[in-house]
C-alpha cells in the first residue's frame, strides 16, 4: 500500500456523516470532515509578512482554527507531521473565464439595430449577463491550477464590452458547487471588444466602444434618477453592480490608459487588466491610480539564427523580450498595486516559468507572494477569509519543499477548504543531486533531477554522457542505461532504493545476467548554495540584464525626454511667413519656448549657439489633413459617429512622428475617416516624439469634427452596403435629419428643463452654435455646393473642404461662403469622382482668394510636404513664399492656430525647422525640427543613433542565440509591416 493511499485513507477515515445535508443527493452518501486535523512542525507563512517556523497550522471544517508556535491540540485530531516542509496561503486567480463555456459568433450580415427588447440599445452592453447561468465546474481544469497553486479563481463570460458578473470559485474537487461558490456576485466586467454572439455593427472602433461606454454610463444616471418610464434591464443590472469590483480588460498599456480615462469621465475607478508592457509608460499608469491585474505572457526569444530574418526584427520587438520580465517589479518599485493571473496565457504550464523569470529579474518574493493572495483578497473583499492563513480563513494552503518561489521546490498538496489535492506524495525522499558510484570497477557520475512532471537523469563514464531513463515510484528508483562501448547495444539497469536523501542502495542487472550490488553517494544537491533561511521572501535574485527604456521605448527613443533649451542660430536665411518676408543673414533666438527674437546681431549669454550659415529656416510644416498616429480611424457602424474622438485613440508610438518631424512637420491634423457622412471629432496635435498621449494633443485645442461627401460615405465600394445611406441624395438627407434633431436638442437643452444628455447631439449643437468646425471630405462639384446650402439653412459655415479636388470649378462660391481648401498638390484620377481632378486646382483657389493648404492625407507624402508645395510653383505660377505658406502659415489659418503657429514672429511658439538648403528644394534636409524650444529631431543625432540601434541590436540577437543554444523554446520570425492609415482604413484589431 504506498504512502498517498495511506496518507488518503487516513484523511477518508477523519470524515463523519450527517444525519441530514441541506441539499438531497441521489449519487451517493455524502460525507464531511468535521474533525480537526493539524499539520505540524512546518514553517507557515501566516501572510506575506508573518512567517512562523516550527508552527502549527489547525483546521476543522474546511477553515483555518488556530496557527501559531504553541497551538492546543484537541483530542481525535488527525495530526499530519510537516518536519521540513513549507505551508503558504492558496494562490487567488482574480481573471480567468474557469468552468465558462466560450461563446459562438452569431450570424452573417451586419445589423444596426439591438436585437433584445427591453434591454439597453446596443447589444454589446450586457451588464444584466450572470456568469453562474452558464458556469459549469471543470475538475481537469481546477486540477491543472491545483498544481500551479490556486485554490480560488474569480471567473466571468469573456464577451462583450460590458459583460456582465463574475463569480469567485473555490477549486474543491472534493465539494459540490453550493460549497464551491465562495460568491456568486464579486466583480462587473468590461472591455474594449464587441459580443461575438451579435452582429450589431456598431461600435467598430476603439474610440466608439469609449464613447459607447460614456453615454452608457449617463444614460445609466438618468434611468437612476428616475426619468425614463420604460425598464431597462440593462441600465438596472448596471446601476445594481456598482458596488461590485469593476473590472476592465485593456490587454495593453495603451488601452489601459483608455480605460482609465473613460472611468475618469464617468467616475468609475476600474481594476484594469493590463498586457505586460505598463514600464513603458510607468509614470502614466501609476498617475491613473488603478490596481493592475497582471498577466504574465512573456514572448519567447526569437530564432535569429538566420541572419537576413534577424535583420528584419524591429528594435522595439525585440526589446519587448528583453524587458517585459522587468514589467512587475517596475510595478512594485514605482508603487503601483498588482495580482497576477494566468490569463492571455497560451499554456498555463509557462505560468511558474515566466514567475520565476520576473524573480530573477528583480521582483521581490514578499510583492510575488502578495500579487498571488493578499492583493486578490483585498480587490475581492475577501480579506477575513482568503490570502492569508490567519484564524477564521478558509484552509485554502500548499504543502511544498521549501521556498515556492525557488525552481527546485516541490508543490506536494494543495488543501482548498480543508479538502487535500495531492500533487506529490511529500514523504518522498529528495534525491535530486549529483551521485558518485562505483559499479564493475567503473566510476560513474550520476545526476538526478526528480521534478515533478518528468524525473530525468543524466549518467557520465569518463566524461561520456550515457543515453538514460529514470523513473521514481515509492522510495524506489529504476535506472536504465546504455554501456560505454558504442558498438554494442547493451543495457545496464538499476533498481535502489532511496535509504535516506544521501545515498543509493539496490542491485545492478547486467547485460549478462549477472546481478551486482552497489552503493552511491551523494556528492552535492541541485539546491547546494541556495539560500536555507526560511521566512526570507524579499530576498531577490541576481537581477537579469535590462536594456534601458526610451521615450517611446522603440528605434530613435529618447533615454531621457528633451528639454526645452534657449537656442540661438546665426545668420540664417528666415522664412518669416509675415510682412518682413524672407530675411537674409538674419539671427532667430528661440526661448522659454517662445520666438523670442528675430534680427540681426543677437547675442544671449544662455543660449546654445548654432551656426546657419547658408542654411535657412521656417516655420514648422503643419500638415492639415493626416491620419499617422492614431490607432484607428473610422467609427463606420453608424452613419453618424459625432461622439467619438481621435484623440482617444492617439497613438504616441507611431514611427511615422519621427520620420514627420526628420520632414520638417511639427502639427498634424488627425483626422477621422470618411466611412460615414458625420465622422468623428479630430486630434490636433504636436509631433513630440516621445511624449504620452495626452501630452501631444495642443492645449485649448480647436475643436473640429469630420464630413464625408461621395463614394466612401454611400459605400459604393462595399459588398454588402445595407446601412443608410446608399446615395448621394441620401447623404444630404442625414446632415439635414441630424442638423434638425440638433438644434431641437440645444433647444431643449437651453430651455432649463431636465433633458437626456447625448454625446452625438451635444456635437452637432457646438457646430449649430459655431463653437465647432467642419472639416469635410469632398471631391464632386454638386456635392461641395450641397453641403454649403446646407450650412446655410442651418446658418454656420463648412470651415474646410479636404481633398476638394473639383475646388477649382466652384472656387467663387467656396470664397463667397468663407470655406478653405486642403487639396493634394497633383493627385487624379485615382477613382471615378477623381476624374476631373487637375495639379492646378491649388493655385486657382487661391488666386480666387480661398485660404489654400496642401495636405497629405498620407504617411509618405507627409514627410514630403514641402516638396509637395513646391508643385505648386510649378503648377500654376505660385510664389516659392506663397507656396511654402501653403504647408505652413495657410493650414495654420484653418486650424484656427495661425496665433501660435505657422510663421515666425515674436511671441508664438518656437516650432522651426532648421534646413540645409532652399526649403521647397528636393535635396533640402531638415537638419533640426524643434516644437516649443524642444528638438526633437537633429541630424547629426539620427546618423548616430543609427550606429547605436545597430550595436544594440547585434547584442540582443546574441543574447537571443544564447537562450536556443540553452535549449529554450524560440518563436519564428514573421514579417510585419505596419498598416498605413487613410480616409478608407477600418478598424480591424476591433
Amino acid at each position: 500500500m504506498t504512502k498517498v493511499f495511506l496518507r488518503l485513507l487516513m484523511l477518508m477515515c477523519s470524515f463523519t456523516l450527517f444525519a441530514q445535508d441541506y441539499f438531497p443527493s441521489n449519487t451517493g452518501v455524502k460525507s464531511k470532515n468535521s474533525n480537526y486535523t493539524a499539520l505540524t512542525n512546518a514553517t507557515i507563512y501566516v501572510s506575506p509578512t508573518e512567517v512562523l517556523n516550527n508552527a502549527t497550522l489547525l483546521i476543522k471544517d474546511g477553515k483555518v482554527v488556530n496557527v501559531g508556535t504553541s497551538v492546543n491540540i484537541p483530542n481525535n485530531t488527525t495530526t499530519i507531521d510537516a518536519s521540513g516542509k513549507t505551508i503558504y496561503p492558496s494562490f487567488i486567480d482574480i481573471y480567468t473565464s474557469f468552468g465558462v463555456k466560450k461563446p459562438e459568433r452569431g450570424g452573417d450580415g451586419p445589423r444596426y439595430g439591438a436585437s433584445r427588447s427591453g434591454f439597453y440599445w446596443n447589444d454589446h452592453v450586457m451588464p444584466e449577463q450572470d456568469v453562474m447561468a452558464s458556469f459549469k465546474y471543470d475538475g481537469k481544469s481546477a486540477s491543472e491550477m491545483h498544481q500551479l497553486g490556486f485554490g480560488v479563481v474569480n471567473t466571468h463570460m469573456p464577451d462583450g464590452i460590458v459583460r456582465g458578473t463574475g463569480a469567485l470559485i473555490a477549486l474543491n474537487n472534493e465539494a459540490d458547487n453550493a460549497l464551491r461558490v465562495v460568491d456568486g456576485k464579486t466583480s462587473q466586467h468590461f472591455s474594449f471588444s464587441k459580443s461575438v454572439t451579435s452582429r450589431q455593427s456598431y461600435p467598430s472602433s476603439i474610440m466608439g466602444s469609449m464613447a459607447l461606454l460614456r453615454q452608457m454610463y449617463s444614460d445609466a444616471k438618468w434611468y437612476a434618477d428616475g426619468n425614463i418610464d420604460t425598464k431597462d434591464l440593462s441600465l438596472e443590472a448596471l446601476n445594481n453592480n456598482t458596488g461590485l469590483l469593476q473590472i476592465f480588460e485593456a490587454g495593453s498599456r495603451a488601452n489601459l490608459l483608455r480605460a482609465d480615462k473613460v472611468g475618469d469621465d464617468s467616475n468609475v475607478q476600474y481594476t484594469i487588466v493590463g498586457g505586460g508592457d505598463e514600464y513603458e509608460r510607468i509614470n502614466e499608469v501609476k498617475a491613473t491610480n488603478a490596481t493592475i491585474i497582471l498577466p504574465l505572457d512573456f514572448r519567447m526569444a526569437y530564432d535569429v539564427e538566420n541572419a537576413h530574418l534577424a535583420s528584419t526584427l524591429a528594435l522595439g520587438d525585440m526589446r519587448s523580450w528583453n524587458q517585459e520580465p522587468h514589467n512587475p517589479r517596475l510595478l512594485a518599485e514605482n508603487g503601483i498595486q498588482f495580482a497576477l493571473t494566468t490569463h492571455g496565457l497560451k499554456s498555463k504550464k509557462s505560468f511558474k516559468s515566466n514567475l520565476m523569470k520576473a524573480i530573477e529579474s528583480g521582483l521581490s518574493k514578499e510583492k510575488a507572494l502578495e500579487a498571488l493572495t493578499t492583493v486578490p483578497a483585498k480587490l475581492l473583499g475577501k480579506s477575513d477569509v482568503l490570502g492569508t492563513l490567519k484564524a477564521g480563513s478558509y484552509a485554502n494552503f500548499l504543502i511544498t519543499s521549501g521556498d515556492i518561489f525557488d525552481k527546485k521546490t516541490k508543490l506536494f498538496e494543495n488543501w482548498v477548504q480543508g479538502n487535500a489535492h495531492i500533487i506529490e506524495d511529500m514523504n518522498t525522499k529528495d534525491i535530486d543531486g549529483d551521485y558518485n558510484f562505483k559499479l564493475a570497477g567503473e566510476d560513474y557520475k550520476l545526476t538526478i533531477s526528480n521534478s515533478t512532471s518528468k524525473p530525468a537523469a543524466k549518467l557520465e563514464s569518463n566524461d561520456n554522457s550515457l543515453g538514460s531513463k529514470l523513473s521514481y515510484t515509492n522510495d524506489w528508483i529504476n535506472l536504465t542505461f546504455k554501456t560505454a562501448d558504442s558498438t554494442k547495444k547493451e543495457y545496464v539497469r538499476i533498481v535502489a532504493n532511496t535509504a535516506n536523501n544521501s545515498t543509493l542502495n539496490g542491485k545492478a542487472i547486467m547485460p549478462n545476467g549477472n546481478e551486482l550490488s552497489f552503493y552511491a553517494n551523494k556528492t552535492k544537491t541541485n539546491q547546494e548554495g541556495d539560500s536555507k533561511e526560511k521566512g526570507k521572501t524579499d530576498s531577490k535574485s541576481e537581477e537579469a540584464t535590462m536594456y534601458p527604456i526610451t521615450y517611446p521605448n522603440l528605434a530613435f527613443g529618447f533615454t531621457e525626454k528633451p528639454k526645452s533649451e534657449t537656442l540661438l542660430f546665426k545668420n540664417a536665411t528666415i522664412w518669416t511667413n509675415e510682412d518682413d518676408g524672407i530675411l537674409e543673414n538674419t539671427d532667430l533666438l528661440i526661448k522659454n519656448g517662445k520666438i523670442s527674437k528675430i534680427g540681426k546681431n543677437l547675442s544671449d549669454k544662455n543660449a546654445k549657439v548654432i551656426d546657419a550659415t547658408g542654411k535657412h529656416i521656417t516655420a514648422g510644416i503643419i500638415d492639415e489633413h493626416s491620419h499617422i498616429a492614431a490607432a484607428s480611424i473610422n467609427e463606420g457602424g453608424q452613419n453618424s459617429s459625432a461622439e467619438v474622438t481621435i484623440e482617444d485613440v492617439i497613438d504616441d508610438e507611431d514611427i511615422n512622428i519621427y520620420r514627420n518631424l526628420a520632414g520638417g512637420v511639427t502639427s498634424i491634423q488627425i483626422l477621422h475617416g470618411s466611412a460615414n457622412p458625420i465622422g468623428g471629432r479630430s486630434a490636433i496635435i504636436k509631433l513630440k516624439w516621445g511624449e504620452a498621449a495626452e501630452n501631444l494633443i495642443y492645449d485649448n485645442s480647436p475643436k473640429f469634427i469630420k464630413f464625408a461627401l461621395g463614394e466612401n460615405v454611400k459605400q459604393t465600394r462595399v459588398s454588402r452596403n445595407e446601412r443608410f445611406p446608399q446615395s448621394r441624395m441620401g447623404v444630404e438627407q442625414v446632415f439635414i435629419d441630424y442638423f434638425t434633431r440638433a438644434k431641437a436638442y440645444d433647444e431643449a437643452k437651453k430651455s432649463g428643463k431636465p433633458y437626456r444628455k447625448d454625446a452625438e447631439m451635444e456635437v452637432l449643437a457646438e457646430i449649430l452654435n459655431k463653437e465647432r468646425f467642419i472639416s469635410c471630405h469632398s471631391y464632386v462639384q454638386s456635392e461641395i455646393n450641397m453641403l454649403m446650402k446646407v450650412a446655410e439653412q442651418f446658418n454656420f459655415n463648412i470651415n474646410t473642404f479636404t481633398h476638394i479636388l473639383e475646388g477649382y470649378k466652384v472656387a467663387d462660391k467656396m470664397k463667397d461662403h468663407g470655406v478653405g481648401g486642403s487639396t493634394f498638390s497633383d493627385w487624379w484620377a485615382y477613382k471615378y469622382e477623381v476624374n476631373d481632378a487637375i495639379p492646378y486646382n491649388a493655385a486657382i483657389m487661391h488666386k480666387a482668394g480661398v485660404v489654400t493648404a496642401i495636405n497629405s492625407d498620407d504617411a509618405e507624402m507627409s514627410r514630403r510636404l514641402n516638396q509637395e508645395a513646391a508643385k505648386s510653383v510649378k503648377y500654376g505660377g505660385i510664389s516659392e513664399e506663397e507656396a511654402l505658406k501653403f504647408v505652413t502659415l495657410n493650414p495654420a489659418k484653418l486650424l484656427h492656430l495661425d496665433d501660435r503657429v505657422g510663421s515666425l514672429k515674436e511671441g508664438k511658439d518656437a516650432d522651426v525647422v532648421l534646413w540645409s538648403d532652399h526649403p521647397l528644394s528636393v535635396y533640402t534636409k531638415a537638419e533640426k525640427t524643434i516644437i516649443e524650444g524642444v528638438t526633437y529631431f537633429d541630424l547629426e543625432r539620427d546618423k548616430q543613433m543609427r550606429e547605436a540601434i545597430k550595436k544594440e541590436k547585434s547584442e540582443l540577437i546574441n543574447l537571443m542565440l544564447q537562450e536556443k543554444n540553452k535549449g529554450l523554446k524560440t518563436q519564428p520570425i514573421k514579417k510585419k509591416e505596419k498598416e498605413l492609415l487613410h480616409c478608407d482604413s477600418m478598424d480591424s484589431g476591433h
